[in-house]
């Protein structure tokens, strides 16, 4: 299924100047809806054409930041609008559908803070509208923009750390409850990541969590996917720890690779270490020489810095105006909303594994380009 977007009326794509700002409106202004405003009046693509927030307190502070800004509560107002382009939802999870199907209805450009919906039947609801309306739908998954998380990504698909064995994710802090749960909250970032990173689909989530203040909203979960092809990435997620920890471990066949996202100047580093096999004839017996240790050295490439937001924000402006697929497109959202039903599904049967179905040409071109026959440690 694909989600296009449809060329704007009055905005040539790119490269004419005369293009007009795309009028746009952001639902929401608690945790991430100031993010998304004040880039939004960063960049030349937008014009802020307006805030829904129902919270008095909340809108208040919107008119006090956002002079001239209209601030409304009645979020129909917006959509009756025939001059509003675009809408960026940046409401809590389980308001996301609604707000996303009433915006396509309206005929205007969507885009949904992660996740895109709490349910694979309502996320591919929202696909199938799209399309209808022929309008871009576009799923908020930041990471995908970073530029650590691109070198990584460069770093795979060019080979450099050779086959992928298995990644580890641990992204934990004191952070804020959500009635949502620590899942909804804070998983889509590193599926997103491993998505991307590895463009093949989730098979198989295994998942694990605990409920410390109200039962059923997880504050702590261990979540273990299997890829096609083989790879596995644990994620640990937690909003009880006593300092912010983000960091992912890619183990390769030639190359380990370090990211921290809380490191302003070593982001990424590349270690050249691992295990080899010999490749002597083999010993007498398992024990000997077998395997070999490779110590290299680490480097920390230089990255330039540019706020991911920003550059997301930019790739939906030129969704809207050429019709091109979005970076962070919808089946990605999609699949991210399989992979974190499946963990909660995974959670509510005590850590029973749940299989996810790939369509089988999806399937096969993943496998088709999976080096199926690398050996593993141990064979």
């Amino acid at each position: 299924m694909e989600v296009r977007g449809k060329t704007m009326d009055g905005v040539p794509g790119n490269g004419a100047g005369s293009a007009r700002p795309i009028k746009i409106v952001v639902v929401g202004f608690g945790y991430w809806g100031p993010n998304l405003v004040r880039n939004i009046t960063e960049r030349s693509e937008f014009e802020l054409s307006g805030i829904c927030e129902r919270d008095f307190r909340r809108a208040t502070e919107c008119s006090r930041r956002y002079p001239g800004v209209p601030v409304r509560s009645d979020f129909q107002t917006f959509l009756n609008d025939p001059e509003i382009d675009a809408v960026a939802i940046a409401t809590p999870p389980r308001t996301h559908y609604e707000l996303a199907e009433q915006t396509l209805q309206a005929g205007k450009h969507v885009l949904v803070e992660k996740p895109l919906a709490v349910d694979p039947e309502e996320a591919e609801d929202l696909l199938r509208l799209a399309n209808g309306v022929d309008r871009t739908l576009m799923p908020g998954h930041t990471f995908v923009y970073s530029p650590p998380v691109n070198k990584v990504r460069d770093l795979i698909t060019s080979g450099e750390i050779g086959d992928v064995y298995f990644i580890t994710s641990s992204r934990m802090n004191l952070g804020l409850y959500q009635n949502d749960g620590v899942v909804s909250d804070l998983a889509p970032h590193d599926v997103s990541i491993m998505l991307y990173w590895l463009n093949r689909p989730v098979v198989r989530v295994v998942a694990s969590g605990l409920s410390v203040f109200q039962p059923g909203v997880p504050e702590t979960a261990f979540l273990t996917l299997t890829f096609a092809g083989g790879i596995t990435a644990n994620v640990q997620i937690s909003w009880l720890a006593p300092r912010k920890l983000r960091q992912t471990v890619v183990v390769g066949s030639q190359r380990m690779v370090q990211y921290d996202d809380t490191s302003s100047d070593e982001a990424v580093r590349i270690y050249d270490r691992g295990l080899d096999f010999s490749q002597e004839e083999a010993p007498p017996t398992f024990g000997e020489y077998q395997l070999t240790y490779r110590t290299g050295d680490m480097v920390a490439p230089r990255i330039e810095a540019a706020e991911p937001l920003s550059l997301e924000l930019a790739d939906f402006a030129r969704a809207i105006r050429t019709g091109a697929e979005p970076r962070s497109h919808a089946r990605l959202g999609l699949e991210i909303v399989r992979v974190l039903r499946a963990a909660s599904l995974s959670m509510e049967g005590d850590g029973e594994p749940i299989n996810l179905h790939v369509p089988e040409e999806r399937l096969g071109r993943v496998l088709a380009l999976s080096n199926g026959g690398r050996r593993r440690y141990g064979e």
